[in-house]
């Protein structure tokens, strides 16, 4: 079904996915179109991976919330995320093969600074990033580097950037470029930094 909705669709994947086996997080971007998803399911699918991703609760408590937890949502109430980074630190730990995908802008809609949701989780884990990004006017996801993030948050950014800078997502104009906020300011630069892995 995934070689068939990306042959029809046009879209081809480059580069080497993960095992099945490895535990990693998906960073995956520019996030810019509702197609992100089925796109995000089909290279998935393709690979023999079975993904995890988040989802607003109310999207997975609605009539067609079997289809969404069959396909590895992950519901996510935002009025109280709080308890939501130790959850996902547990589901990694103990799951071999623990795959999630994560869309650092947050929104579909054009951001000026990514969130540090996928940051402080991959610290505070101590599971490798897998970049992973689609590029509408090439029709190409490409699969990049899989490695640990160091806590120097702008050496980590300048590392992805390098390879995000090019991709321009489905709707190329809404895509953001690859920025925290906390490459402009210390305090939170050192909270990241200052976070100790659980475990390798």
């Amino acid at each position: 079904m995934a070689w068939v909705f990306l042959k029809a669709s046009g879209w081809r994947i480059v580069g080497a996915a993960p095992d099945p086996s490895d535990t990693c997080i998906f960073v995956c971007a520019p996030h810019t179109s509702g197609f992100d998803s089925a796109l995000m399911l089909a290279v998935a699918w393709q690979n023999d991976l079975r993904l995890k991703f988040l989802i607003k609760s109310e999207i997975v408590e609605g009539p067609f919330g079997f289809f969404w937890r069959a396909v590895g949502a992950i519901p996510v109430e935002r009025d109280n995320p709080g308890p939501l980074v130790d959850q996902l630190i547990e589901l990694a730990e103990g799951d071999r093969g623990f795959q999630l995908a994560l869309t650092p802008e947050g929104t579909r809609k054009p951001v000026e600074y990514w969130k540090s949701g996928f940051y402080r989780l991959a610290r505070a884990s101590g599971v490798q990033v897998q970049l992973c990004a689609p590029d509408g006017p090439t029709k190409v996801v490409t699969m990049g580097p899989m490695f640990h993030l160091s806590g120097d948050v702008s050496a980590d950014m300048d590392r992805l950037r390098a390879f995000f800078e090019d991709k321009a997502g489905v709707d190329p104009s809404k895509a953001t470029r690859a920025q925290m906020r906390a490459e402009s300011d210390p305090v939170a630069a050192e909270e990241l930094a200052n976070i100790e892995p659980r475990s390798a």
